[in-house]
């Protein structure tokens, strides 16, 4: 297991340094230079949204709280259908329309008013909330690891920030892209067969479905989770509200929509990212609900490490190693696009936006743009070493506070020709405040933040719009709609 983990971790990491050689300028090293196909895209964007949070939070939270959690996927498969569907082609125009390669440059750029203000604000908050996600990447590594090998998760931590900032550093968006479709595969190999030895176990074994949901608890067994009426519904809304942050809310997803080079491209990533995430999260529902039936409701301490439990307990050691490596996949590949997106805002829209006015030198943007990489990873690995959060907890809490920020104000930029540049700051600056305040309070615990900020943000995005007056907007942007 060791060997194939130790491979692993080699294969991924001269993978990255062999597509650095391909980054020449601070463009490729940010959007690839718009030369990657739509098919790789796809899965690189697919492998960036399915997390630590996929592979060992969902299934852990489906392990424990039953068919009630799968709300939680179909929020996930509408929000990920929508973006495909209904906003990449948007994405990419807009982008090419106002030349920028990330959302602050985009926003800025179609909303000069407030240009500075809105480049601070929106890297401020991309900055703030990566390190938390990146933080529960690198800590679902080292909790992967331990239950693998029986290692400290000290060590999985750092072994996996090293080997992310390693080629991240250095290649960017072409490193990052090409290591993703790797890891996308390695995923869904992971999601597709672990589940399917689970259901021959699970149809042999002599206990039934109905005895195991009965074991595990109340509600167990009930789309509602044992509840009616009005708490069934909230429950349900709640678990559904991650459709939210998919709405234009996700710049790391939002890159690869913007990195394509061609509506054809776009239409055949769209038809390969939805049919993955179908694929992928009926594996992740498979894997909690049958681990309850195999092992029942206490296989282990920590439910979040449910999947790595079932494939030591159903596979040989290499076989286990080589599925559990798709699961560190999720992990690497969500950290490493977070940490490009993150650095990329800080040189593009703080340095070379604001500080110089346009005017840096490339050599210079490829330099800050490789040094915030290392910061924000660093950040993040302090984070994973002193927090004790769960992993869902965390990119709970990350996912309101960057899309329910950032949805609000794409969706009003795209469809709306009123909406101006206060209310682009508004809805940044609701998100991002109310974000935290409810996570604060502890209001997630009744209504999540993930459906409160969006509605928040995007209430006083409107008004704000409304009482500046009307906006003129570019005859280059009306040509789109």
């Amino acid at each position: 297991m060791v060997i194939v983990f130790v491979l692993y971790f080699i294969a991924t990491f001269a993978l990255g340094l062999w597509q650095a050689r391909k980054t020449k300028s601070q463009s490729d090293f940010v959007l690839g230079g718009k030369k990657l196909p739509g098919w790789m895209l796809a899965l690189s964007e697919r492998a960036t949204g399915e997390s630590a949070w996929l592979l060992l939070g969902l299934t852990g939270f489906i392990y424990t709280t039953g068919l009630s959690g799968i709300w939680t996927g179909v929020g996930c498969l509408i929000g990920i259908a929508s973006a495909w569907i209904i906003l990449a082609r948007k994405f990419r125009a807009e982008a090419e329309t106002y030349k920028a390669m990330t959302m602050p440059e985009y926003f800025a750029a179609k909303f000069s008013a407030k240009a500075n203000l809105i480049r601070i604000l929106s890297t401020g908050i991309i900055v703030f909330f990566f390190v938390f996600y990146v933080g529960a990447q690198f800590a679902g590594a080292g909790k992967t690891i331990q239950q693998t090998f029986g290692f400290s998760p000290v060590w999985g931590m750092i072994i996996s920030a090293a080997v992310i900032l390693g080629y991240a550093t250095f290649g960017g968006f072409v490193s990052v892209v090409a290591v993703d479709a790797l890891q996308s595969v390695l995923m869904l190999i992971t999601l597709v067969v672990t589940p399917i030895i689970i259901l021959i176990k699970v149809f042999s074994s002599p206990v039934s479905l109905s005895q195991a949901f009965a074991a595990a608890g109340p509600g167990y067994g009930s789309l509602t989770g044992g509840l009616a009426g009005f708490a069934a519904g909230l429950m349900i809304f709640n678990n559904l509200a991650w459709v939210f942050g998919y709405l234009g809310g996700l710049p790391q997803l939002n890159a690869r929509f913007m990195g394509m080079k061609d509506d054809r491209n776009v239409r055949t990533g769209r038809d390969i990212a939805v049919a993955w995430t179908i694929i992928a999260y009926s594996g992740v529902v498979v894997i909690g609900l049958g681990a309850q039936v195999l092992y029942g409701p206490k296989a282990v301490a920590d439910t979040e490490m449910i999947l790595p439990y079932l494939l030591n307990n159903l596979f040989p050691g290499w076989l286990a190693a080589l599925l559990l490596a798709g699961a560190v996949a999720a992990m690497i590949s969500t950290a490493e696009s977070m940490l490009l997106v993150a650095a990329t805002s800080i040189s593009e829209d703080v340095y070379k936006g604001i500080l110089k006015k346009g005017q840096a030198r490339d050599k210079t943007l490829l330099f800050i743009s490789r040094a915030a990489t290392v910061s924000v990873g660093i950040l993040g690995l302090v984070l994973a070493l002193t927090t004790k959060n769960l992993i869902y907890s965390i990119v709970s809490y990350a996912w309101a506070g960057i899309g329910c920020s950032f949805a609000p104000a794409v969706l009003l930029s795209f469809y709306w020709d009123r909406f101006s540049a206060p209310g682009v700051v508004t809805a940044l600056a609701a998100g991002l405040v109310s974000t935290v305040v409810w996570m604060l309070a502890g209001w997630d615990a009744t209504i999540t933040a993930r459906a409160s900020t969006f509605v928040i943000a995007m209430t006083l995005a409107v008004l704000v719009t409304l009482l500046t007056g009307k906006k003129s907007v570019p005859k280059t942007a009306r040509s789109l709609d």
